[in-house]
């Protein structure tokens, strides 16, 4: 095991003869030296011209990623065999991509890493046999693949097989969507045919002013549609992170992108078959009463008296949370719905919640969407998921509509309907209508239900119900030239106090327990630990037709 950056030997040195290979030392010393060729197959040049933007080099960023000489390299002395165009005169090793496995913090990965000081990164016949590989080798041994990315496409000169390697990648993506963890680092340009291989895996993180993604560039985009947009506007770490989501998180460096997904991979497990790692946290002796923290009672009085006024969800989650840590996923792409992950007592938990700071926490196409890729990703990873409802509705206009909110919503209902890990919701404040079955309700399946006094469940609001339960008799009042508003605020009280409460579904079973707030970390806590050996089996079925 070595350094990805460091030969595994001595090379000969300049001045030495050329060494004889009819003998031993000679052999040893060509292994050296091609090692070393293999090692600096990118120019010095290019590799000044790399850290002159802030960037690393492809073997450098392994070196950061993995556990410090675990990596193992696969395929170093490969090279492509095209005659096209002069290429035969150029065959460096390596041919563009870095492969092979290493440990991030002493578990198995496997990686590849694209070097764009070689052909520009871009993907030939060898270099994406080398992906392949190490993929097949990663979905064999059950462990998390790595991509670092940063290339031009398929290589030109090399014609169809690029196009064909391409789909072999694509297919193994596929194929090891739900089974193994897969993680992609954007951290260049990438374009083309480059950019489908990190959208099919799990997460994709970019960095800030350098990282690029798009299908066309600037360039085409202007000859074909007359629009004039640069690189970072049309396919930026700002972009993919805020606008199209295809990105998880937008790091500052290179260093922040790669420690975020070291933190990710702490919280996901090798494969669909284990844990994700345990840490050592403890259960709690005693009553839920006798546990509690000043932490704990801040809760009791987080939720304003006015249902119109906004409260941060991030208080909710993180006072839920082992030491007060969230992962966010996302948190830059529909705001108003906050996912990520963070353990109870010591084990990994994802987190779905309304956040009411952000168009009163209504659900939209993005947020649906967002959630409920998440909630299939802990699904397919057997971690559990824990929903925080504050949920007015979903957010209406003309826009929401003709984008198709009615099948793009219902995406998150198919993601909790299909789930079968453990599924504990808690109703922080408002669940109205069908906002309310759609996150995390009894009725899709939730295994554990629990309340606030503050809970609103409802039909809809009280100005919206009072107004539709009570026109006639608001217009006859009109019409006698009564007080309306006075009664329709009446009428609005009278309707909070009837329905919009906690306990007309809890007579129904459709909430489980109404808990201070306070309680929640403690109830939560004791949720998952009888919840851990649950085992729920869906119909038997080719697989289901999720309304894409």
């Amino acid at each position: 095991m070595s350094s990805a950056t460091e030969p595994i030997g001595q090379p000969p040195a300049v001045s030495d003869p050329q060494p004889d290979i009819h003998t031993t030392a000679g052999k040893l010393a060509d292994l050296y030296r091609r090692d070393d060729e293999a090692v600096h197959a990118g120019s010095a040049r290019a590799v000044e011209k790399q850290h002159a933007k802030g960037k690393k080099t492809a073997r450098e960023r392994i070196d950061l990623l993995l556990d410090p000489g675990s990596f193992v390299e696969l395929d170093e002395l490969a090279r492509h065999r095209s005659t096209n165009f002069g290429l035969e005169r150029t065959r460096p090793y390596g041919d563009g991509v870095v492969t092979g496995y290493g440990t991030v913090d002493g578990r198995p990965v496997c990686v590849f890493s694209q070097d764009v000081t070689v052909f520009g990164g871009s993907l030939g016949e060898v270099y994406g046999e080398k992906i392949v590989k190490v993929m097949d080798l990663a979905l064999k041994t059950g462990c998390p693949i790595v991509g670092i990315n940063e290339g031009g496409g398929a290589r030109i000169q090399e014609g169809v097989v690029s196009l064909g390697l391409y789909g072999e990648i694509f297919r193994r993506n596929t194929h090891a969507s739900g089974v193994i963890p897969q993680i992609s680092l954007i951290m260049g340009p990438c374009a083309g045919g480059h950019v489908y291989s990190p959208a099919l895996t799990d997460f994709t993180v970019m960095v800030d002013k350098t990282s690029h993604m798009f299908i066309t560039g600037p360039d085409v985009i202007k000859t074909v549609t007359g629009e004039d947009v640069g690189f970072e506007e049309l396919g930026g770490g700002r972009t993919h992170n805020t606008k199209s989501g295809n990105a998880h998180h937008l790091a500052a460096d290179e260093d922040d992108a790669i420690s975020y997904v070291k933190e990710l991979l702490s919280f996901l497990p090798s494969n669909n078959l284990s844990e994700a790692p345990v840490f050592d946290a403890g259960a709690e002796a005693g009553s839920i009463a006798e546990n509690l923290t000043d932490s704990d009672r801040e809760l009791d009085t987080l939720v304003p008296d006015s249902a119109n006024q906004p409260y941060d969800m991030h208080e909710v989650i993180t006072r839920v949370l082992d030491d007060g840590e969230f992962l966010e996923v996302q948190p830059l792409f529909a705001p108003n719905i906050v996912v990520g992950f963070g353990r109870v007592e010591g084990r990994s938990v994802g987190v779905v919640a309304n956040q009411p700071t952000q168009f009163a926490g209504c659900l939209d196409i993005d947020a649906s969407e967002k959630a409920a890729r998440f909630v299939r990703t802990c699904d397919a990873f057997n971690i559990p998921v824990l929903t925080f409802v504050d949920v007015p509705g979903f957010l209406p206009g003309t826009d929401q509509e003709w984008n198709g909110i009615i099948r793009r919503g219902a995406k998150l209902i198919y993601a909790y309907a299909e789930a079968t890990v453990p599924l504990v919701t808690v109703i922080t404040r408002k669940a109205y209508g069908g906002a309310y079955d759609v996150m995390g309700s009894k009725h899709l399946g939730a295994d554990l239900n629990l309340a606030w006094p503050t809970a609103q469940i409802a039909v809809m609001g009280a100005q919206g119900a009072a107004n539709i339960v009570h026109r006639k008799r608001l217009t006859e009042a009109a019409q006698r030239g009564e007080d309306v508003e006075a009664l329709r605020a009446e009428l609005q009280q009278e309707y909070e106090d009837t329905l919009c409460n906690p306990y007309v579904a809890a007579e129904r079973g459709y909430v489980d327990t109404v808990i201070p707030p306070s309680h929640t970390r403690g109830h939560i806590a004791r949720a998952l630990r009888v919840l851990k050996e649950k085992r729920e089996t869906l119909p038997p079925k080719k697989h289901g037709n999720i309304p894409l």
